[in-house]
């Protein structure tokens, strides 16, 4: 009889995820509509932290200079202490392209108590780029690559609706098993916790963007207090989304046209979740005992009950089963990934249940929020 009850308790999960939750799994909206142009194209000014991207940043910082944007545009690469030659390979770039003259180069020095490095470095670029006066602020990250065409379609997108703020979820690198096993269930996570339906419609308070690439309305961002009001959060894009939504409606989308070309090996993709997961549940172990009990019920239940299970309780977990594999079918198709993909959705699953796991873990030992060498989880409190 329990069998049964849990299997029915799944069920159940999945019926609401698949009707009620803002049909996320279709992996919708997108960018696909060509945005008006406006009358007159406003200054942009991109801001890009970057610590110890040398791999990346020449092949990032090229995309934006070579961006067909017929409006004023400059890119302000912030230097936040690297120790690669990060500052080094930009300045090759801009000095091998005819466009160079749009970068400018500054330093960070360290984040000062209370804040994170990122969020410090983000500053500095901000208070460097108000000398250019820019309607926009276009920030991104040092592993993303633009197409050419997309600072013209945000700004146009904003404009026809007077967004305060326009991202898109930069489509993440799909080659290495780690990666193919991983990062499609992270955008299907990710689009389950902040419905993009929900954050696109001005009435709802789900607040959400992906912080590779945010245009964010100058205006709006300063009378919402400016990146100081969220200088120590992890979650810093969706923190800054929560705040800006007050001050006007947001938008955010999948895209072909952004992407990260960060590799992602098992070990990286553990810390990229684990890096905020116990952040999202506010550093409580009441919530993060509720979250994995309800994964448990939404991912590992139904595998149990249809291989060892019988009877009803059996059939109620393959049902189960097979909702959520047919629930991530548009992500795998985002991805050209083969449909059997999401047979293996309640094992990756589980694999990121166990990542927030150590998520607290590290939390405790005060390593919470490690990346580049800072541990930032709690630094208001340092």
């Amino acid at each position: 009889m329990l069998s049964i009850v849990i299997g029915a308790i799944s069920l159940s999960i999945w019926a609401y995820l698949l009707v009620a939750r803002g049909a996320f799994w279709r992996c919708r909206p997108r960018d696909t509509q060509e945005a008006a142009p406006p009358a007159v194209w406003p200054p942009v000014v991109a801001v890009v932290p970057a610590r110890d991207e040398a791999p990346h940043i020449g092949e990032s910082i090229g995309s934006l200079l070579r961006q067909d944007y017929p409006g004023p545009l400059t890119v302000i690469l912030v230097d936040d202490d690297s120790t690669d030659g990060t500052k080094e390979v930009a300045e090759r770039v801009a000095t091998s392209s005819s466009t160079g003259n749009r970068l400018v180069v500054i330093g960070s020095g360290g984040p000062p108590r209370g804040w994170t490095g990122k969020l410090w470095a983000v500053n500095q670029g901000i208070a460097r780029a108000m000398s250019e006066r820019p309607a926009y602020l276009l920030l991104t990250d040092a592993d993303i690559v633009h197409a050419p065409g997309n600072l013209r379609w945000l700004v146009g997108h904003a404009q026809g609706d007077n967004f305060v703020l326009t991202s898109l979820m930069a489509k993440l690198r799909c080659e290495s098993f780690a990666e193919r096993s991983h990062n499609p269930a992270f955008i299907f996570f990710f689009q389950m916790l902040y419905p993009f339906s929900w954050v696109n419609r001005r009435e709802r308070a789900t607040a959400a963007a992906a912080g590779g690439c945010m245009l964010v309305r100058a205006d709006a961002l300063a009378a919402a207090g400016g990146i100081a009001s969220i200088r120590d959060a992890l979650i810093d894009d969706c923190a800054l989304a929560e705040r800006l939504k007050r001050h006007g409606p947001i938008w955010i989308g999948l895209t072909e046209r952004v992407r990260s070309i960060r590799a992602y090996r098992w070990n990286d993709v553990r810390q990229m979740v684990s890096r905020t997961a116990y952040t999202q549940l506010r550093h409580s172990p009441l919530l993060l005992a509720g979250t994995l009990a309800g994964m448990g019920f939404t991912y590992v239940a139904p595998v149990l009950l249809a291989i060892g299970g019988n009877g009803p309780a059996r059939w109620l977990g393959f049902l189960s089963w097979g909702l959520m594999a047919l629930a991530f079918q548009p992500s795998l198709r985002l991805y050209r990934l083969s449909p059997l993909w999401g047979v293996a959705l309640p094992f990756i699953a589980l694999l990121y249940m166990l990542y927030t796991l150590d998520s607290a873990y590290q939390y405790g030992r005060g390593r919470g929020g490690v990346w580049k060498g800072r541990a930032q989880a709690g630094v208001a409190g340092r």
